[in-house]
């Protein structure tokens, strides 16, 4: 099955069920400036995929790609913002789990968004640009989530075993479909109009050095993942470092990798705290 195929069932990626209440409300709150929701809006990969496209289409882009969440809000404006946060909490089914990947709808918020910032953190790092790194660890499950709905649709008695980093799916994936999650994101990304830098990377996550176009933010993606799988994972010591011939295009070592997993993890438990704390409270 060609990953264009594949790619073609997905609009939109699911929006998280922490994030999308509190844009709820922040939506009746006329005090609240595009600022907060923007801030709100990179933490949810669903709206921030949205903001992307609109920002990528012919209406605002004239020519110039764009490639991070900030970016795109501050090209868009308050209004056009407005419209797709509201859009999104009117298809409050886009809540939803990966059903063929055996992942709940809070679990996938949870990797994604912890993929993003330990994308950030990386790129804090070594040098690259913080706001793409951030958005290609945010949208670095995509090709999952096209494969779900597709599955969903058309062979919804398939599912995928994941072996965990570095493989994850891939192998029922390939042996299910003829690709794996990573190509069919890459072609979402195109389809969408993201730059190259931003799809390319997605496609050679499990083999980043096979490519030698974005070699570095490849590489990045990679480390990004292996960070986030040590937080996720239920049995994180499993998870063997990378080898080193992937850290050296970032010129990090092994060490230094292993050290940002605090920080990652903390910057997590911030964001988890203040949407718990910001989430609406229910009428007594």
């Amino acid at each position: 099955m060609p990953a264009e195929v594949i790619a073609q069932a997905l609009r939109h990626p699911p929006s998280s069920p922490k994030v999308l209440p509190v844009l709820k409300r922040y939506l009746r709150d006329f005090n609240v400036s595009v600022y907060q929701i923007g801030e709100l809006i990179r933490f949810d990969p669903g709206i921030s995929a949205r903001v992307l496209q609109i920002a990528n289409s012919a209406a605002f882009s004239r020519g110039a790609r764009c490639n991070s969440v900030e970016l795109a809000v501050n090209r868009i404006g308050f209004d056009s913002i407005f419209e797709i946060v509201a859009n999104a909490v009117a298809e409050q089914g886009l809540v939803r789990p990966l059903a063929s990947y055996a992942l709940d709808a809070d679990e996938f918020w949870r990797r994604s968004v912890t993929c993003g910032l330990a994308a950030e953190c990386l790129a804090d790092l070594q040098g690259s640009d913080r706001n793409v790194a951030y958005t290609l660890g945010l949208m670095h499950g995509v090709g999952m989530v096209a494969i779900d709905q597709w599955v969903q649709k058309f062979a919804p008695t398939f599912g995928f075993f994941g072996r965990g980093f570095p493989r994850d799916h891939t192998d029922g994936e390939r042996a299910l479909l003829g690709c794996t999650n990573a190509e069919v994101g890459a072609a979402v990304l195109h389809g969408w109009e993201f730059p190259p830098e931003m799809a390319e990377p997605l496609r050679w996550q499990y083999a980043p050095l096979d490519s030698a176009a974005f070699r570095e933010m490849n590489c990045l993606l990679y480390a990004s993942k292996w960070i986030c799988a040590r937080i996720c994972a239920e049995n994180p010591e499993s998870i063997r470092a990378p080898d080193d011939r992937f850290l050296r295009p970032l010129k990090l070592s092994g060490a230094t990798l292993s050290k940002q997993i605090v920080i990652v993890r903390s910057r997590m438990d911030e964001v988890q705290r203040s949407l718990e704390d910001h989430q609406p409270r229910e009428a007594a």
